[in-house]
């Protein structure tokens, strides 16, 4: 009785420390580079600013943060390269808003935003700019509104793909106007700019990071940014309420992911790291000069917002009738 007695207690006991100690692997992690997948190309604002994060996470974690672009289908692709890997926290996959409407657009999509995924945290919010080429002669709203109307709906506006941030704010400002727009989808947002640049397009919702320079020095011209703030590098630019359209106010935001099941202690290291990594002064930096601000979030936070996002944007999906046969 007593042998059996002294084995129960000590099962107990081991049972207990199983429960309250953290999973050795978590006690290790990271034991080896840390892949970010951006499923965007080299040189969009989804790109530019990740990379950034990442390079300060490397310092955070003690291990390499190894950027690996996965482009197409409005970041299916990169969003598949994740779920072909293990829930271990060695990959993380770069989230940005227009991914949120991902599965409501693309009707082949298998994966769950809300299934399969698990947050990590934001790092940002952004403000889109409307620039118009400086082909168009307008210089306010008013102006393009009148620009737009006269064209008979021959005016084109670009985006870096169906479903994007830049797709769907222009879109919006369509249905706000009462007027048509023909959407012209670029595979990639360099060429977007390059059309713009050129003229072969009007106008654009662009992400701020990519265009500041072409503004700054004259090549492209900014009616508004669609933040309830002015942008700290484009001071002179109005919001689109200061600009004769209150509530137009709309933001860009990125966050890191990880596969479901990933354990819990991993996904809060990376969520310290990416904290760490928000909290230098390069990243400041840099973000100030590209017209984002850092926001750093739990990852019950990041999944609220993420939830919170697919559900506003279905409406609009809806009303504009957006999808990809």
């Amino acid at each position: 009785m007593r042998i059996a007695t002294g084995i129960v207690a000590a099962a107990s006991l081991a049972l207990s420390v199983l429960m309250t100690a953290p999973p050795a692997v978590a006690q290790t992690y990271p034991n080896k580079p840390v892949r970010l997948i951006i499923p965007s190309s080299t040189g969009t604002p989804v790109d530019i600013l990740s990379r950034v994060v990442a390079n300060n996470m490397s310092t955070a974690l003690g291990q390499p943060v190894v950027v690996l672009n996965r482009t197409g289908a409005g970041g299916i692709v990169g969003a598949q390269e994740l779920l072909k890997q293990p829930a271990d926290g060695y990959t993380m996959l770069a989230l940005y808003r227009g991914m949120t409407i991902t599965q409501t657009i693309f009707p082949n999509v298998t994966f769950d935003l809300k299934r399969d995924f698990a947050p990590v945290g934001q790092i940002l919010q952004s403000s889109n700019v409307l620039v118009v080429s400086t082909k168009v002669p307008a210089t306010n709203l008013q102006e393009l509104a009148a620009f737009i109307r006269s064209q008979a709906g021959k005016t084109n506006f670009a985006s870096g793909g169906v479903g994007s941030p830049a797709h769907l704010w222009g879109e919006l400002f369509a249905q706000r106007l009462a007027v048509q727009m023909t959407h012209i989808p670029y595979i990639t947002f360099p060429a977007a700019i390059s059309d713009l640049l050129g003229g072969q397009v009007e106008l654009m919702f662009a992400a701020t990071p990519p265009v500041v320079g072409h503004i700054e020095s004259g090549k492209l011209r900014a009616l508004a940014v669609t933040g309830e703030r002015r942008v700290p590098t484009l001071k002179d630019v109005p919001t689109m309420t200061e600009a004769g359209m209150p509530g137009f106010t709309m933001h860009d935001w990125q966050g890191f992911m990880v596969r479901s099941g990933t354990p819990a202690a991993i996904v809060d290291r990376l969520n310290q790291a990416l904290r760490d990594a928000l909290a230098s002064d390069e990243v400041a930096q840099s973000f100030a000069r590209l017209g984002s601000e850092r926001r750093p979030s739990s990852p019950t936070e990041f999944g609220t917002l993420i939830a919170e996002t697919m559900d506003s944007l279905n409406a609009l999906v809806k009303s504009a009738n957006i999808r990809v046969q």
